[in-house]
């Protein structure tokens, strides 16, 4: 059994030793990250720059994840699990600004419910977009009102659930006549991967993978 308690103080504690305190300015962490050798991410497209909000509600006892599911439209990651966010706008002041007013047009959470508390590696999809993960509490008390055109759905998961290695599946895929490996957490029937998959990961070791 965890000797983590997965509580507010618990979380505020271990953010403020192990996070990020500036946003990266390089990736550290990418969807290659399981596949030396079978890059699939183009060195000749220069990746656009994205922020997402790891939105980590202040439940009790423990604290729980907020998470979206992309409508089947979407031009890119479509119908998938995903944290809130998107591209950086010029008029954005920065990437935590960027990843507050995506959250807050895709979701509706208010900003005024969400404290950051510091960043995880920057990560790279094989999209081509270099992602500054930005790793928040979320006092409860929001109410949401998701983007119908973009959110399909807004849920949570417990975040004890996530940091536990033993969920953090290697799944694969044939891709261009090779196999390629990625993470997967399916939680029920949300069948959360990819870069998603790829954060929580980065989030579990930084925050949980030692005492």
């Amino acid at each position: 059994m965890s000797a983590f308690r997965f509580d507010a103080v618990e979380f505020r504690e271990r953010a403020s030793a192990r996070l990020l305190a500036e946003a990266p300015s390089r990736y550290g962490r990418s969807d290659d990250d399981l596949n030396p050798g079978i890059e699939a991410i183009s060195s000749d497209v220069t990746p656009r720059a994205a922020a997402v909000l790891v939105p980590i509600v202040r439940r009790e006892p423990e604290l729980q994840v907020l998470l979206t599911r992309r409508t089947e439209h979407l031009p890119s990651h479509a119908g998938q699990i995903a944290f809130p966010g998107g591209k950086i706008d010029e008029a954005d002041e920065d990437a935590i600004s960027a990843a507050l007013r995506e959250t807050e047009e895709e979701t509706g959470l208010e900003r005024s419910f969400v404290e950051p508390v510091g960043f995880l590696d920057g990560y790279l999809t094989g999209t081509s977009f270099r992602i500054v993960p930005v790793v928040a509490l979320v006092r409860p008390g929001f109410v949401l009102r998701p983007q119908p055109e973009e959110v399909s759905d807004v849920f949570e998961v417990p975040l004890r659930f996530l940091m536990s290695a033993e969920n953090h599946a290697r799944h694969s895929l044939a891709w261009k006549g090779r196999t390629r490996f990625y993470y997967a957490m399916p939680y029920g029937e949300r069948y959360i991967w990819g870069a998603t998959a790829g954060m929580i990961r980065n989030l579990y070791d930084r925050m949980y993978a030692t005492p």
